[in-house]
């Protein structure tokens, strides 16, 4: 009797699996006031922040200077009040402050529908990995904390491989550890499933986290839904 070929899905972890509200929350409780009354939405500096942390850390990688993400999110805070139009931003915040936002970085919350999504994959023979920027405890601590099952050894950090997604290297070893085996990708990011799918991934996308996928920009992908368990009922019937 032959067993059936394996089949893989790979999913990108913070902002995918797991929600930043939690990090939006605590400027929030902490910046909130002052912030608004900047003319500043505490949620919107939040997005801003992410996004040049993850636009600095991808720079540092491909300049060979490879930096944790969290390191990298960490030192930008000033800066991102400075952009955000805070004259003196050391007198408006202090470091107090952004130990308060970033102790939150350990309560990151499940997207709806993620722990249905892995046992829908897992159901119909898929093996799930999950493959995140973050360090390895921090996020495999996340998976523990919302009661969903991720195996150590198939939690995978671009730290120890100290290239940055989405450098093409960085899926590239994942696809050679498959080698012909089925191979999925799936994120809420579209840079970071187009950005797979470039190397040889099948891509999966989910709208939760960006609503509007671009695909004028990033292209169509295998894949695209709006919850997570329809995202993984769509990569079951597209596998058939």
């Amino acid at each position: 009797m032959t067993s059936s070929p394996k089949k893989h899905v790979v999913f990108d972890v913070v902002g995918t699996c797991m929600s930043y509200d939690a990090i939006f929350d605590a400027i929030d409780a902490r910046l909130g006031e002052r912030l608004r009354a900047e003319g500043i939405k505490p949620k919107l500096l939040g997005y801003t922040w992410f996004e040049a942390a993850e636009r600095e850390y991808t720079y540092m990688s491909l300049s060979g200077r490879y930096r944790r993400f969290y390191d990298v999110f960490s030192a930008l805070f000033y800066r991102m009040l400075w952009m955000a139009g805070i004259e003196e931003p050391r007198a408006f915040a202090t470091d107090d402050d952004l130990a308060y936002i970033l102790g939150r970085f350990m309560e990151l919350e499940a997207r709806p529908g993620v722990a249905e999504c892995f046992a829908i994959l897992r159901d119909a023979g898929y093996t799930v990995w999950a493959f995140t920027a973050g360090d390895t405890n921090r996020v495999g601590g996340y998976f523990v904390r919302n009661g969903i099952d991720m195996p150590a050894e198939n939690l995978l950090s671009c730290d120890s491989l100290e290239i940055g997604k989405p450098s093409p290297e960085s899926y590239q070893v994942l696809l050679k550890q498959f080698g012909a085996e089925e191979a999925w990708f799936a994120a809420a990011h579209m840079w970071d499933v187009s950005a797979a799918k470039s190397t040889g991934f099948k891509g999966a996308y989910c709208t939760v986290w960006e609503k509007e996928p671009c695909t004028a920009l990033f292209g169509e992908m295998d894949v695209m839904a709006d919850t997570f368990p329809d995202m993984a009922r769509k990569i079951v019937e597209a596998s058939k």
